[in-house]
């Protein structure tokens, strides 16, 4: 049985629309920017030193740390709040929560984090970049043009961030179940597909 569903989506894609539909009607716990607030609370670091490496890197941290190896740094350290060990906590939230309840999980390199485990989907939901600047205007109140550059400059955080903690091509096929273009389908018929799937799968 499917526990956990994990969303890897470009920006403008809609995934974590999709991801909140699933939740509803799965009636499984939807997590997302809430992950940094629960590993705040873990770990005792203050939450505004998880949002400012949310899903992203630091220019000057991008040659340190590497490709996430599990565990937390003891809190003696001077390393106890560096960007490694936030992730190392925001992964170990999402361990938790896979072993706790059944969840959909966005983004946060969710899909590597849980790689050992059968009873987990992953999803990528991606679509043409004329779609996402639609979306991205439509949801922003934004130009194309700055929708355009927005789209630019977020999916290179996220792919810069997931390749660092995981070592893989963040577009890569491989790393999913299954991959969506919400630039053919709507949101809802993705959503009937990733239901079909877990049927099909035993979900």
């Amino acid at each position: 049985m499917i526990k956990t569903i994990t969303i890897a989506r470009g920006m403008g894609s809609g995934g974590r629309t999709i991801g909140r539909m699933l939740s509803e009607k799965l009636g499984y716990k939807y997590y997302d920017k809430d992950l940094i607030r629960l590993a705040s609370e873990d770990s005792g670091i203050n939450e505004a030193f998880f949002g400012r490496v949310d899903e992203k890197l630091k220019t000057s941290f991008i040659k340190r740390g590497g490709v996430y190896k599990g565990g937390v740094i003891d809190p003696s350290s001077k390393e106890f709040t560096s960007d490694r060990n936030l992730f190392n906590f925001q992964a170990k939230i999402i361990k938790e929560l896979a072993d706790k309840e059944p969840a959909v999980i966005v983004g946060r390199c969710a899909d590597f984090i849980l790689a050992d485990r059968e009873d987990v989907l992953r999803l990528f939901i991606y679509c043409d970049r004329k779609t996402a600047v639609k979306n991205v205007i439509e949801a922003y109140g934004v130009s194309e043009k700055d929708a355009d550059k927005l789209i630019e400059k977020t999916d290179k955080v996220r792919s810069d961030y997931y390749r660092h903690y995981t070592g893989r091509d963040w577009c890569s096929a491989m790393n999913y179940n299954l991959c969506l273009d919400t630039g053919r389908q709507d949101f809802a018929t993705c959503v009937k597909i990733i239901k079909g799937y877990m049927e099909i799968v035993g979900g």
